[in-house]
């Protein structure tokens, strides 16, 4: 038998470990010099893309001609909107930099600083783009106070967000606000014809309604009416007649047919003749009489105020022919993601459904739109709008292209949402089954909710796309942001200009496009969708 020692010739002598290299230099000799072949292919192709940049920098530094862009930057931000009321459109940008200042407040109200250092040093460098860039030079103190502008507004909400906490809330009706609030400065006209007056008109009016509705309760005059016959049949008549009156201007603005007025006459009869008797000894048919009347007369009362006093209410107004640039592509895009959203997930909710006639249309809905370019759904919606409508009723250019855009984004919209409720395991609505919900109660309060989480890369990917489908508008005679760049290039001062003005709208349509793209991955790390 044999014995070894550690210095016995029969073991062989071990070699130290190998080194372990870390740094850039061992990073580039492990991935791109390993071999001859690979040192050979990464110096060819550094090469290569070295002289690409080179090219690059030396057309962008030597050879375009960038005037094109300065001086057409009124035309590329409003199209033709009048040079002499451009103020509004920087009062449009204000109320919008306002609201998204007090929305970043809003959401941080729970942090312990808002101007961080990171945040103070992108401040300073946008600030300071402005001063230096050409391009913004001339409008760099204005931009510079919308910069003040949004962090004062950020400090203001978060101040007001730890105040009341439950302001937050009120976020999707704040941004409503300001939109109809921008649609009524840029469109201008009487603001008695605005959405915002009729908005105003109705919140004012069910303010006024609930506050006499409490005053006769604690009065007793409600209950005085329910418990008398003759106050019953009053109260049967004035719905009846309060209807008519409702119907009757509204038949004769929209020009509806005789025949189309007596079935919805009889219909309406007919429904309050069934309806009454059910309600008519309960205190309920009192009740929505009175608080129906106390709304129409406030509705009544603010406009026939406004009508008494006269005058002038509102801004110059500007027609929609003189709307283009990127304002229009905002406008567009905005409208019509805001209206595709809801109709797609009704779509898809439709889909789903287990009543045959509303799954059917849903189906035909989708597979229909879905199966058309969008070329000729804009094409078909200039031309056959109208013809659904009464006689005499043309809708504006923008509306007929907003519906277009909202049917066609809707159609796959329905689609991601769908793809999204398929992703959520059954036993979410058997547990909620069991906890005594109802189906609604069950589809909104916990399928929905993560259905839409699961489907957020997809949706904003298709809120991308739309925003991206605008430039297919300049075919129908819209001057969107590349219709408006067609129309300067066929300035001859700006021959052959093409490549610079293509290059500055794509980097305006890349800015907004990375924009809700991180918005969206913002979202999702907040509602943690990777876990």
């Amino acid at each position: 038998m044999t014995t070894t020692t550690p210095n016995s010739p029969l073991v062989p002598e071990s070699s130290p470990p190998p080194i372990a290299q870390s740094g850039p230099v061992a990073w580039l000799r492990k991935h791109l010099f390993n071999t001859w072949y690979n040192a050979l292919l990464t110096v060819i192709l550094v090469g290569v893309m070295l002289l690409a940049v080179w090219g690059m920098f030396n057309w962008i530094f030597n050879v375009a001609e960038w005037a094109v862009v300065p001086n057409n930057l009124a035309l590329f931000m409003s199209g033709l909107y009048p040079s002499e009321i451009y103020s509004r459109i920087w009062a449009i940008l204000g109320v919008n930099v306002a609201m998204a200042g007090v929305t970043w407040g809003l959401l941080v109200r729970n942090q312990g600083k808002l101007f961080s250092r990171n945040v103070l040093i992108g401040v300073a460098i946008i600030c300071a783009g402005f001063i230096i860039l050409p391009l913004t030079r001339p409008s760099a103190l204005t931009l510079i106070a919308l910069v003040a502008l949004a962090l004062a507004c950020a400090w203001g909400g978060k101040t007001l967000g730890q105040r009341k906490l439950n302001l937050s809330q009120f976020l999707a009706a704040g941004w409503f606000l300001i939109y109809s609030i921008s649609l009524l400065i840029l469109a201008g006209g009487d603001i008695r014809n605005s959405l915002l007056f009729l908005i105003a008109t109705i919140a004012i009016s069910i303010w006024l309604a609930s506050t006499v509705f409490k005053l006769l309760t604690n009065a007793a005059i409600i209950d005085g009416i329910s418990d008398n016959i003759v106050g019953i049949w009053a109260m049967r008549v004035l719905w009846f007649v309060g209807s008519l009156v409702l119907f009757l201007p509204l038949y004769g603005f929209l020009n509806v047919p005789l025949l189309l007025k007596l079935i919805t006459i009889v219909t309406y009869i007919a429904f309050v003749s069934l309806l009454v008797p059910i309600l008519a000894d309960r205190r309920t048919l009192t009740t929505f009489v009175i608080a129906a009347l106390l709304f129409g007369l406030g509705c009544f009362a603010i406009s026939a105020g406004l009508d008494a006093i006269g005058g002038f209410l509102g801004f110059k107004p500007i027609g929609t022919n003189n709307w283009g640039g990127l304002t229009l592509t905002l406008f567009l895009a905005i409208t019509g993601i805001a209206i595709c959203f809801p109709i797609g997930i009704l779509m898809a909710l439709g889909r789903r459904s287990n009543l045959p006639i509303i799954k059917g249309l849903s189906i035909a809905y989708i597979e229909l739109i879905r199966g058309v370019p969008l070329i000729s759904i804009l094409f078909m919606g200039q031309v056959m709008i109208p013809l659904f409508l009464p006689e005499g009723v043309r809708p504006d250019n923008i509306v007929r292209a907003i519906v277009g855009l909202t049917l066609f984004s809707s159609a796959y919209l329905a689609e991601n949402v769908r793809a999204g409720l398929q992703a959520i395991p059954r036993g979410q609505v058997e547990a909620a089954a069991s906890l005594g919900l109802n189906s609604p109660l069950t589809l909104s309060l916990i399928v929905l909710p993560q259905a839409l989480k699961v489907a957020i890369p997809a949706i904003v990917g298709q809120f991308i796309s739309l925003f991206q489908d605008t430039t297919l508008l300049g075919i129908v005679g819209l001057v969107e942001l590349l219709g408006i760049s067609n129309s300067i290039l066929a300035n001859p001062k700006y021959l052959g200009d093409y490549a610079e003005v293509y290059l500055f709208i794509a980097m305006l349509y890349w800015f907004f496009c990375y924009a809700m793209s991180l918005g969206s991955r913002r979202i999702e790390r907040a509602l943690h969708t990777g876990r």
